[in-house]
């Protein structure tokens, strides 16, 4: 039982354990406590808190990154990644969009690529939110450079949709960005710009998501409210930037034929 649950994509085996001895499992109608009580995928029916579990099974995780861990499953250079952290036999999930190996915070992952597209998705805007530590006394004109516009060395002009300081002392500063587009080392690069240096990256949000109180290196499954809320403001995002498409085409004037 405990390993199909695991095949089925619902959650790690050792999880599976719990909710199994935990009375939270049913198999073909009937209470079960042994995770070893054999099955038939395919064939028999499981249930969670009476949820069916089908082949196939979305999961949603967030996680709260470290610092120095890398994205990818794998790394050529040795060093640790985020699948490190994942419980053993967990299904396979993927990053949803990426936080450099310096920055920490809020990672989403997921089996489910076709919702992790609508989130990365240039034309989504959708809210991310950082904690960054600069290393200045961050003043209200820096401030409202960042939401101006800042020009990088190669012509490139970055926009965050908000910034403010949340504290600070003589020599450096905590500041709350906030972007709606997903540009690479957006962040960084905007403060090299500025010949300020990063001191730490923190993404505490994405959307309605938010990081909380999660230790660092653990994760925990998004709850369904999350989820459908996170849902809604995808459908919001992708609808606004529909009609933003509609009203920048303009169709060519017809020539009246001589």
């Amino acid at each position: 039982m405990a390993r199909a649950l695991s095949k089925l994509g619902y959650c790690s085996r050792s999880k599976a354990f719990g909710l199994i001895r935990g009375g939270h499992v049913r198999l073909n109608g009937n209470l079960t406590r042994n995770p070893e009580s054999p099955v038939h995928i395919g064939r028999d029916q499981i249930e969670v808190d009476g949820i069916s579990v089908q082949a196939g099974t979305l999961i949603y995780f967030v996680m709260n990154k470290r610092r120095g861990v890398v994205t990818t499953a794998s790394d050529e250079k040795g060093r640790e990644t985020v699948y490190g952290y994942l419980e053993k036999d967990t299904p396979w999930v993927g990053p949803v969009g990426r936080l450099d190996k310096a920055s920490e915070g809020l990672l989403l992952l997921t089996n489910d690529s076709e919702w992790a597209a609508k989130i990365t998705a240039p034309e989504t805007h959708l809210d991310k939110t950082y904690h960054v530590q600069i290393g200045i006394r961050a003043q209200e004109e820096m401030l409202e450079s960042l939401v101006k516009g800042v020009r990088t060395k190669t012509g490139e002009v970055f926009r965050v949709k908000s910034a403010r300081k949340l504290r600070g002392g003589e020599k450096n500063s905590w500041i709350e960005m906030t972007l709606d587009e997903g540009k690479n080392r957006q962040i960084r690069r905007i403060f090299e710009a500025l010949g300020i240096e990063v001191l730490r990256l923190v993404r505490v949000a994405i959307g309605n998501i938010v990081l909380g109180e999660l230790a660092k290196g653990k994760m925990r499954r998004l709850t369904p409210e999350e989820k459908t809320g996170l849902d809604r403001l995808l459908e919001i995002v992708e609808g606004r930037a529909s009609r933003t498409s509609r009203r920048a085409w303009t169709p060519a004037p017809r020539l009246e034929q001589p």
